[in-house]
């Protein structure tokens, strides 16, 4: 059976205003295997002040290897959030992520289909999300880099619209970046979800969600950006690693929360569990 890794997602550092080699000094200390930083395209000047945790894939990509190599710790994947649905964006995106993964050491990019555009059929949405993926796909697989699709919008989050998203392009580099959070808050049950689609699993994003967002949000949104510290919310941990040691294939929980205290707690808890 797989192993059952646990890291932080570095979103867990945005709200504190600090840089990406700060966000990976804090997850070392505090314990994690493996963080997913988040990447963009171009120049941000809150990063390029260090006041934020995302890194420019215009950088070597040996910033994020090294940083990872001085602290002991593993990339689980980059956070490469693009727009599926608009190749226009993702496209040139996503290639560029998977050449700056295979260069850091990143096994998995991740991604999502993005936001409905007013104009277009759904027909018309999964021609271009098809096409988006599909050229992801080409750069990825020469370069062993999996391309993960998560649920996080008007399709993905139906389970049955998910699975033909999964399976518009025949390529054994795509598969499921699991969000726990998005699952529950799209109102699905996040447990039969995942052992429905454990097979291709290749990433997991461990978002919690507090009974106060759930009672608010739930079957309202279409998820959310981070969750609250795992443990402290809605979610079953201890089924969820139950159904991720039963896979053949090894699964980071990436902790995907919004404060320091929140990644603090999480780690703990699950460290009880794995």
């Amino acid at each position: 059976m797989g192993k059952v890794g646990i890291g932080l997602n570095l979103e867990a550092v945005r709200t504190s205003h600090k840089s990406f080699e700060w966000g990976v000094q804090f997850a070392a200390e505090l314990g994690y295997e493996y963080i997913e930083p988040m990447v963009h395209w171009g120049r941000e000047l809150l990063s390029e002040a260090r006041y934020f945790h995302s890194v420019s894939m215009l950088d070597d990509p040996l910033r994020i290897r090294q940083a990872c190599e001085r602290h002991g710790l593993k990339l689980s994947a980059l956070s490469s959030h693009s727009q599926l649905s608009k190749p226009e964006i993702a496209v040139e995106y996503l290639k560029q992520a998977a050449r700056y993964a295979a260069e850091c050491g990143a096994p998995v990019i991740n991604t999502h289909e993005g936001h409905k555009q007013p104009w277009t059929t759904e027909e018309e949405d999964f021609v271009l999300i098809r096409y988006s993926i599909m050229e992801a796909s080409r750069v990825c697989e020469p370069r062993g880099i999996k391309l993960g699709l998560e649920m996080h919008q008007t399709y993905s989050l139906i389970p049955a619209k998910y699975d033909r998203i999964l399976n518009l392009v025949d390529s054994s580099v795509v598969g499921a970046n699991f969000d726990t959070g998005n699952a529950y808050l799209g109102g699905e049950d996040p447990i039969a979800w995942i052992e429905r689609i454990k097979q291709r699993l290749l990433h997991v994003h461990a978002k919690d969600i507090s009974i106060e967002q759930s009672d608010a949000e739930r079957g309202k949104v279409m998820g959310t950006a981070v969750g609250c510290a795992c443990g402290d919310g809605v979610i079953d941990w201890e089924r969820v690693i139950a159904i991720l040691r039963s896979i053949p294939q090894d699964i980071v929980l990436s902790v995907e929360c919004g404060t320091l205290d929140q990644a603090a707690r999480s780690i703990d808890h699950l460290r009880q569990l794995v």
